[in-house]
């Protein structure tokens, strides 16, 4: 959990830094609720202006590559 938690933490951060802010970001209730938890992250809600500046910056990653 301790992972899964910094996770959406450092996921918030870099996103606020291109301008894009999920505002349901958390850990996935139900993925902790198995008998052997396997955390997963629920990305959420976000704007349309929020998704296209997310591909945006997405695009700009995969031309540095």
């Amino acid at each position: 959990m301790e992972e899964a938690d910094e996770a959406v933490a450092e996921l918030r951060v870099a996103l606020a830094g291109i301008g894009v802010v999920l505002p349901s970001l958390r850990i996935d209730p139900l993925s902790c609720a198995r008998e052997s938890p396997c955390p997963a992250l629920d990305l959420g809600h976000c704007s349309v202006d929020g998704a296209r500046r997310l591909v945006a910056a997405l695009r700009e990653a995969g031309r540095e590559r």
